[in-house]
């Protein structure tokens, strides 16, 4: 039905930029003036109603904006020679001229309007193809082929986010994750947990979409495994307190599942905690990073760390250690740490684990670090090695197929980027029933 309705009304636009040479042909005098304004008027119209849509808000305007790109492209190309034939075939200068004023001035405001409902809704064109769409707004062929690739992208975001949603709807009632015990997430090193940008992407709302009670770690951004920990140990105190609840479910991201691992052996917290499930988390340490720790220069170091801290510092930690949380991470400072923490009987380990296909695979940095992180580490998620994520009583690999894998990025859904193959939400939500299906 969405085909037909292109055709319709990618030919009725046609017509309307075309009007000018109609009316000229076809009327005169008062009817000429009525036909032209007319088709002005069906643009403009066209231009705010293209389209219905399944959806509202966000994707009910990307999709509007999509379905009107795609007639902007169909018209200005027919547009185009039909106002060569007709300079070819002398209509006179001031009608092709005319027309074609007519015609720029209809599909400028088709293009822009389009263009606007884009860039302000889609989340998968991203930064980039955003940058590249207005560098070469005006480069004839790149400028067709960049805006082909946007509708593409906003066509898939529109059936899949839609289907998400149908998902989600038509289980509402069934509160798949709606787990005995509250979940408690955990972020890895150099970000914090902030309202503005959450770390853990469209996560968080799907399990919460499903039943979830959602808390967050809310730990340093950098600082030692043993100090984050200890704030750790002080939020998981809380929420039994607050929710009455007795224990939490942990999942836990790169080092955040080591802060965790500490703060269940050591800290006490062991009675009030469930599960630990860790995501990408560098047991056994990072080889790339004992190397980089070894070789750098002192006075390097201690000028990156003190830039660091100190910006860290403006942002909420306080106080930031950046070269304790780098050196906690190396393979020698894991393998001490793995010899101090040991599982405590009655709380389920379980860890999650995936890897890049190839350094083309992630967004900076990580599409730089992982062939460092391959040379030392081996297979590795642009910052961690697959062998150093194993852990607990199960081990699950993410791999989808294709040539991109799933980054350390990828797998929090940090770039909120829909991957072939591998649904992020979904896995999460699947994740959590299956705590709550074991009665945690």
């Amino acid at each position: 039905m969405e085909a037909i309705s292109l055709i319709i009304k990618t030919a009725l636009a046609f017509i309307a930029t075309n009007i000018y040479v109609i009316a000229a042909l076809h009327t005169s005098g008062v009817a000429k003036v009525l036909t032209i304004i007319a088709g002005i008027i069906f643009v403009t119209v066209l231009c705010f109603i293209p389209c219905s849509s399944k959806e509202g808000g966000r994707l009910g305007r990307m999709h509007r904006g999509s379905f009107l790109m795609k007639i902007f492209l169909i018209t200005v190309t027919a547009d185009i020679a039909v106002n060569i034939f007709l300079a070819i075939t002398g209509k006179g200068w001031l009608t092709v001229t005319l027309n074609s004023v007519i015609a720029f001035v209809l599909l400028a405001l088709m293009f822009m309007v389009s263009a606007v409902r884009i860039y302000t809704s889609s989340v998968q064109i991203g930064v980039k193809w955003r940058v590249l769409g207005v560098v070469f707004a005006f480069m004839p062929v790149v400028n067709i082929m960049l805006l082909l690739r946007m509708i593409k992208l906003t066509d898939s975001e529109y059936r899949t986010e839609c289907s998400r949603l149908f998902l989600d709807r038509s289980r509402a009632d069934e509160r798949i994750c709606a787990t005995k015990y509250p979940i408690l997430m955990v972020h890895g090193v150099f970000f914090r947990d902030m309202k503005a940008f959450s770390y853990w992407g469209r996560i968080p709302k799907a399990l919460e979409n499903n039943g979830a009670k959602i808390y967050y770690g809310s730990q340093q951004s950098a600082a030692s495994v043993a100090d984050c920990a200890a704030e750790l140990k002080v939020k998981i105190d809380e929420i039994v307190k607050k929710e009455n609840c007795g224990k939490v479910n942990i999942i836990a991201h790169s080092k955040g599942g080591l802060d965790s691992r500490y703060a269940i052996s050591l800290l006490g917290v062991a009675d009030k905690v469930a599960s630990l499930t860790t995501i990408n988390t560098p047991h056994r340490g990072c080889q790339f990073a004992e190397y980089l720790m070894s070789k750098t220069s002192n006075s390097f170091k201690e000028g990156l760390a003190r830039k660091y801290n100190s910006t860290l510092k403006k942002l909420g930690d306080t106080s930031p250690d950046f070269i304790a949380a780098v050196s906690d991470l190396t393979a020698s400072a894991c393998e001490k740490l793995n010899g101090l923490c040991k599982d405590v009987p009655g709380v389920l380990y379980q860890s999650v684990g995936s890897r890049s296909v190839s350094a083309m695979g992630g967004r900076f940095p990580l599409n730089l670090s992982y062939s460092f992180v391959k040379y030392f580490d081996g297979p590795n998620d642009g910052l961690v090695s697959v062998d150093a994520m194993k852990w607990g009583d199960s081990f699950r690999f993410i791999e989808p197929p294709g040539k991109r894998g799933v980054t350390h990025a990828d797998v929090i859904d940090l770039n909120r980027e829909n991957i072939e193959g591998f649904d992020v939400r979904e896995f999460y939500v699947q994740l959590v029933s299956d705590l709550k299906e074991k009665g945690l």
